[in-house]
């Protein structure tokens, strides 16, 4: 079979995760990648074959990703960042007349996951712990109302990126951006991820917490697979509450001394620490695969806790 993985990027391990359960499969599997600009994306060099493609924002996007599919007779498409999320998912059913499966959720589900203020609204509604969350103008028109000091971030942000603490209404004022942004109540406390597989019935098969031990740019770098009732209590909740969740999923959750979590971000594609619940037995990718191949999944909750990883970096040579 054939499989294409977008926004490739420095995802090297992400695909070889897929070359290894493609190799347990049994399965001689065709691996694309695409880039804004291959070359110079250690990933592609990791794939068969990969592709140049217009940003993920620009309105061809989808159209020109379809037509590589068309062209390669490729049936799975794996996406890896934000910004492509709500325009494959608005294409899944053209995708799926050519045979090929987007592995996204629902445009609904994404247009949540991409705006932290919905995020907080949407946990908010269905009774799920979370942060105290509001846009900057309503924080400061009712400062007395909040426990400083404040978690601020961009609406629409990802990897890190504008995350700053806030200790009091001057500091607030002060922040400049032709961006939204919003508050949060700042949590303390030990922080987790939880990678979440959905089949393509939308049914949770598996959810996999690891606390994030230590975080570079916006990416657990040290990390150990924890087994959390509390957490896998939330992730229930989750899916019972996400409209139409398929595939790999992940949510971030702090949780304090006395053991209560609350959940601040969810991401509709895989996680960057996907690989630590791959290590640990949760082989998203071979689910993946099998589902593509029209075989029913052998998702399980069975992975291994006290999983460690390490990363350091690395580097692709490409040429003489």
């Amino acid at each position: 079979m054939a499989m294409l993985v977008t926004s490739a990027g420095r995802r090297v391990e992400l695909l070889r995760s897929f070359w290894s359960s493609a190799a347990a499969l049994g399965v001689e599997l065709d691996l694309f990648a695409c880039d804004l600009r291959p070359d110079w994306s250690p990933a592609c060099h990791e794939a068969g074959r990969a592709f140049a493609v217009p940003r993920a924002d620009d309105p061809d996007y989808a159209d020109v990703v379809l037509e590589l599919c068309r062209d390669n007779g490729i049936s799975l498409v794996v996406p890896t960042i934000d910004t492509e999320l709500h325009p494959l998912a608005l294409a899944r059913d053209r995708f799926a007349a050519i045979g090929a499966t987007v592995s996204v959720s629902s445009p609904a589900l994404v247009g949540i996951a991409r705006d932290k203020l919905r995020t907080a609204e949407f946990l908010a509604q269905h009774h799920i712990a979370s942060p105290r969350s509001a846009p900057l103008d309503a924080v400061e028109a009712a400062a007395a109302e909040w426990s400083w000091p404040l978690l601020v971030k961009p609406a629409h942000g990802s990897s890190g990126r504008g995350v700053q603490i806030v200790h009091d209404i001057a500091e607030l004022r002060r922040i400049e951006s032709n961006e939204p942004f919003i508050a949060q109540e700042l949590l303390r406390g030990r922080e987790h991820t939880v990678n979440m597989f959905f089949d393509r019935s939308g049914q949770l098969r598996c959810a996999v917490p690891h606390e994030r031990i230590q975080i570079r740019a916006g990416e657990v770098e040290k990390g150990i697979t924890r087994r959390s009732p509390q957490l896998a209590r939330l992730a229930a909740d989750m899916a019972a509450a996400l409209p139409e969740p398929r595939g790999a999923l992940c949510f971030q959750a702090m949780v304090d001394d006395a053991g209560e979590a609350k959940i601040f971000e969810i991401n509709a594609r895989f996680g960057g620490g996907y690989p630590l619940a791959h290590h640990a037995g949760a082989t998203f990718s071979t689910w993946l695969l099998e589902e593509a191949l029209g075989r029913a999944p052998g998702a399980h909750d069975a992975w291994r806790a006290d999983v460690i990883m390490l990363r350091y970096d690395a580097a692709v040579f490409v040429g003489s």
